[in-house]
């Protein structure tokens, strides 16, 4: 076993990032790497995403829920009407994240999603996944931007998006299965990704 490697109290090898809390664990055994589809899910996955940048991931797993209730599920169409009313309300909850610009950022890239078809957003996303990837063994091994983020990201701005970072997507790439990085010895490296 490696340092990159952690039995966890219940024996499970896992990726070491996930330490000791439950719901990282779960999140860990039950969401990350793991094909995500569909507009609304990768628009919240986005977002979500935004939010994080720099923060660890670990503040936003624990207030995605509230998230979901003050962002009316991640439903774009709702999102894109919010006006500055609701940007006050947001800025005064401490349930989430009070950044104006990511805030603000969420709003605006919600009202560009209304501007695609069904399916549009989901298949654009996946246009970026790569062909083939490597299973890293360590972390030293997985980047943290690849050509393929920066292209997602150069693509997500050119069409005005915001919060769509290289590093802020391939972290999405990640956690929406489009690339697997559990390492070597993970017991998610060998369990089947759907």
């Amino acid at each position: 076993m490696t340092a990159d490697v952690r039995i966890g109290p219940d024996g499970t090898a896992r990726c070491a990032w996930v330490g000791d809390d439950p719901e990282y664990r779960r999140y860990h055994d039950e969401e990350w790497g793991r094909p995500l589809h569909g507009d609304r899910p990768l628009f919240e996955k986005m977002s979500l995403e935004g939010f994080q940048a720099g923060l660890s991931w670990i503040t936003i797993l624990r207030k995605r829920p509230r998230f979901r209730e003050v962002f009316a599920g991640f439903d774009p169409a709702v999102i894109a009407a919010f006006d500055q009313g609701d940007i006050e309300r947001m800025m005064a909850d401490a349930g989430i994240i009070r950044n104006r610009l990511k805030i603000e950022a969420t709003i605006s890239n919600a009202q560009l999603m209304l501007g695609l078809d069904d399916g549009e957003f989901d298949a654009f996303m996946w246009s970026f996944a790569p062909p083939t990837w490597r299973r890293p063994a360590t972390f030293a091994d997985v980047a943290a931007t690849t050509a393929e983020s920066d292209a997602m990201s150069k693509a997500l701005r050119k069409r005005g998006f915001r919060f769509v970072g290289s590093t802020t997507m391939y972290a999405l790439m990640q956690s929406a299965g489009m690339v697997d990085d559990h390492v070597q010895g993970c017991w998610r490296a060998d369990a089947p990704r759907h």
